[in-house]
């Protein structure tokens, strides 16, 4: 199976985004100040792919849903998970994220191992 275009995978993105807002095209539409009709038009335009989004779009659009502009363009929903759950960490919690990820995938071996301990009951201090 062919990968998707480009415009495919934002009109994925964009509309799990309007759903995890709780937004239709026209609020989204007006929230851009396009008016809802005009707005509305134009946000199906890009969930059918007929018109491309130009970069300045593309940033108000993930501003007024509240998603990183790199999780609208994600390769993948498994992708665009992990950018939104990034957006929410702090700098120092993305730096440590940003050196694990690449060490998970150079050694493969590390990944069933944090999984596991991941699946370990938590513990209370004085229970040690």
């Amino acid at each position: 199976m062919p990968h998707p275009s480009p415009r495919a995978l934002f009109a994925a993105r964009l509309l799990q985004a309007l759903q995890l807002r709780g937004l239709n095209q026209r609020a989204l539409g007006d929230r851009m100040g396009l008016g809802k009709d005009k707005g509305s038009s134009r946000i199906n335009r890009y969930e059918h792919q007929v018109t491309a989004i130009g970069f300045d779009n593309l940033a108000l659009l993930a501003q007024l849903l509240e998603v990183p502009a790199a999780y609208l363009l994600a390769d993948d929903a498994a992708m665009a998970d992990a950018i939104l759950a990034l957006s929410h960490a702090d700098d120092s919690q993305r730096e440590t994220l940003a050196t694990l990820i690449p060490a998970l995938i150079e050694d493969p071996t590390l990944l069933p191992k944090l999984v596991e301990l991941l699946q370990l009951p938590t513990r209370s201090c004085s229970a040690r």
